[in-house]
């Protein structure tokens, strides 16, 4: 277990913001973090954990303990008459996982390819694209009490999930009396994930749903795609339509797509006939951030060295470069005022994706 001091972090963030941890601890195994907890090197320290640096805006050095995951390790765990498990280290690149599953004929997470970030951080923010979200393909997850040093397993229902949500965004609530535990099943800063196992189905079916993949789909003639077809046509329209990180500094999506009642929709509709929207099993409709923001304007506008990417307008990105960089701080003034400008045109709130530290 290597722990360093004052460690730059540019080159763990995919915004590329320039920023130190105070301290940085590499974890290889979840051996090592039982040691760390062991060894008292945690004891009442604030911890914050790190995979791919690829939903974070950095506002300047981080004091809490950063505890970089990097175990790796793929694997089938389990074999049924209906399903593959399969297993994944916390510091896997989320991207290669779904391409080692492809490759192995596990179908089922080829629409979440070219995600960026790592495995531990997919249940965190319960990620998703293209009609399919990691709650649809989850079986349970190791993680490890950073107080306690215990080792606990959560399935599906255990970890809430929800739209870009998790029992792992949520703080415990307080305890009452000085010595308790926190209450609640709250896990931000208290656990970090390890493992994660993915239940994929024998019976897979394309899920073909977005009108992107339905395009590619008529365009090339095929009319029942493979899971390795569809993994292929995610990559070519996600790198047609997004910023490579090694390329263009940015967090992905930087917004969440709103939901809002049939009744609100209705009432945009009829002010704004062109809204992307879709339906959801609860309901309720989603809007296409993307949209409303290009809508008001905004696609390919900059606040110093931040930016709105010209082919996304849901994408940040960093205009700066090495030392001359983007600041947290610019990326959050551009952010707000992204935010009041769809307010005020549309009466809707945007929440950041990314977390800020």
């Amino acid at each position: 277990m290597l722990v360093e001091n004052n460690v730059p972090l540019q080159s763990c963030n995919t915004f590329g913001i320039v920023a130190k941890a105070h301290t940085l601890v590499r974890a290889h195994s979840a051996l090592e973090i039982h040691d760390l907890i062991e060894g008292g090197k945690l004891a009442g320290q604030p911890v914050f954990v790190l995979g791919g640096g690829s939903n974070i805006v950095l506002t300047g050095d981080v004091k809490p303990v950063v505890l970089k995951m990097e175990i790796k390790g793929l694997r089938l765990v389990e074999e049924t008459d209906k399903h593959w498990i399969v297993e994944a280290g916390a510091g896997e690149t989320w991207h290669d996982a779904v391409a080692w599953t492809v490759e192995h004929g596990y179908p089922g997470l080829e629409n979440m390819a070219l995600i960026p970030g790592t495995v531990g951080a997919a249940p965190v923010q319960n990620i998703g694209a293209y009609g399919v979200e990691l709650q649809d393909r989850f079986d349970s997850l190791d993680a490890i009490d950073l107080v306690t040093g215990q080792d606990f397993r959560l399935d599906a229902a255990q970890c809430a999930f929800g739209y870009r949500d998790s029992v792992f965004k949520h703080a415990p609530q307080a305890p009452q009396h000085d010595g308790d535990l926190p209450r609640g099943m709250g896990l931000a800063g208290r656990a970090v994930i390890t493992h994660v196992r993915f239940r994929l189905s024998k019976h897979w079916k394309p899920e073909l749903g977005y009108a992107d993949l339905e395009r590619k789909r008529v365009e090339l003639g095929v009319e029942s795609p493979t899971a390795a077809q569809i993994f292929e046509w995610v990559c070519a329209i996600r790198r047609a339509k997004l910023p490579d990180p090694a390329v263009i500094g940015n967090a992905g999506s930087f917004f969440k797509n709103p939901t809002v009642t049939p009744d609100q929709c209705v009432d945009i509709i009829a002010r704004e006939p062109k809204i992307v929207h879709y339906p959801m099993p609860d309901g309720s409709i989603k809007l296409a951030a993307g949209w409303l923001i290009d809508a008001c304007g905004w696609k390919g506008k900059t606040i110093g060295k931040a930016g709105v990417y010209e082919k996304q307008a849901l994408v940040l990105v960093n205009r700066g470069s090495g030392e001359d960089s983007v600041t947290g701080g610019e990326v959050m003034t551009l952010a707000k005022a992204i935010q009041t400008s769809v307010y005020e045109r549309f009466g809707i709130r945007l929440e950041p994706e990314p977390v800020v530290v």
